[in-house]
């Protein structure tokens, strides 16, 4: 069990970050998973691809999503698939912070 207020937080600029898990499964399959706050007008880094997939889930705020050139506002509770290789990015597009879950499922090839 992890406790939220005991969990590390890794800042760059003015975004925050708690690393919250990374394994693999019972099958061996690697799992990650973390926590991103950004400020207003705040992202975490330019859009990008890579070949693992992710899931994130909105806590807090209002993002924009791009996924493959395909632009979304969510808002709290809503969850994004990003498949393998897709370009992706998001982004703070409210007034308040925003926070977010990250889950990564697999891992580049060696």
């Amino acid at each position: 069990m992890l406790k939220y207020e005991d969990l590390p937080v890794k800042t760059n600029g003015a975004n925050f970050s708690r690393a919250i898990l990374q394994g693999a499964t019972h099958s061996g399959f690697p799992i990650e998973m973390h926590e991103t706050d950004l400020p207003a007008g705040g992202a975490p880094h330019p859009p990008h691809r890579h070949e693992h997939e992710e899931m994130m889930m909105l806590r807090e705020g209002t993002m924009e999503i791009t996924i493959a050139g395909r632009k979304s506002t969510l808002g709290p509770g809503s969850v994004v698939y990003v498949a393998s290789n897709e370009e992706h990015g998001w982004r703070n597009v409210g007034t308040t912070r925003a926070k977010y879950f990250v889950m990564a499922l697999g891992r580049a090839s060696a």
